[in-house]
């Protein structure tokens, strides 16, 4: 093995993706952690994710309860925490 990886006794990991779909246009599609954003809140209402559709470029918007944001940190999205102002 000549790479780095394979160096180390490492393997490569095939990038995680996840379905999603467009509310706008309706499209189905699968997007790496890279094209996702999260948010996490103080509450549930403020708890969401965001990409853009790669077929109509809506910007979309939907809520992430508990499971969708452990399987979206799990999976390497970048993860901004809000914090409310006193």
């Amino acid at each position: 093995m000549s790479t780095i990886a394979g160096h180390f006794g490492l393997s490569a990991v095939a990038p995680v993706l996840f379905k999603a779909a467009c509310p706008e246009c309706r499209a189905r599609f699968e997007l790496s952690a890279g094209a996702l954003r999260l948010a996490i809140g103080a509450s549930a209402k403020t708890t969401f994710y965001s990409f853009t559709c790669p077929e109509c470029e809506a910007m979309v918007r939907k809520p992430a309860g508990e499971r969708i944001v452990e399987l979206l940190t799990g999976g390497g999205v970048r993860t901004l925490r809000l914090h409310s102002t006193p």
